[in-house]
């Protein structure tokens, strides 16, 4: 049920992005993170995604990934309704504390601004995932 309720309020997102004739903002984040700090990181990290798709209805998907054979190499899969859905995540008070302190633990970031080929197909991905379609 719960998944349902998830599901709804992403078709919902993506309805009204699309209503509003506004550009989803799609961003991969690449992240090397100093090893001694790995397990902090990561956990500073879940808090921060969780919170912000929580409290933030702007925010579509933040999901996390690291590569199996580095896990020093953390990706992010960032979604957002539209730029200011974005700018407005950047100054929000749990994105801050993220930022500043995990600051000494990231060696590099890099920020890749991305454009969904197929933006239909990204709703039925998420029922999917969901179990909606059941």
């Amino acid at each position: 049920m719960k998944y349902h309720l998830i599901a709804a309020l992403i078709l919902l997102s993506f309805s009204t992005a699309t209503a509003q004739k506004k550009e989803m903002m799609i961003r991969i984040s690449e992240i090397e993170i100093d090893p001694q700090y790995l397990e902090e990181y990561k956990a500073i990290l879940k808090e921060e995604a969780a919170t912000s798709v929580k409290l933030e209805p702007g925010v579509i998907s933040i999901y996390l990934l690291d590569q199996k054979e580095n896990p020093m190499q953390v990706r992010i899969l960032e979604i957002y309704a539209d730029r200011e859905a974005y700018e407005s995540h950047l100054k929000t008070s749990h994105f801050q504390v993220y930022k500043t302190t995990t600051l000494m633990m990231v060696e590099s970031l890099k920020l890749i601004d991305m454009e969904a080929i197929d933006p239909e197909s990204m709703s039925k991905i998420f029922l999917k995932v969901s179990g909606a379609n059941d």
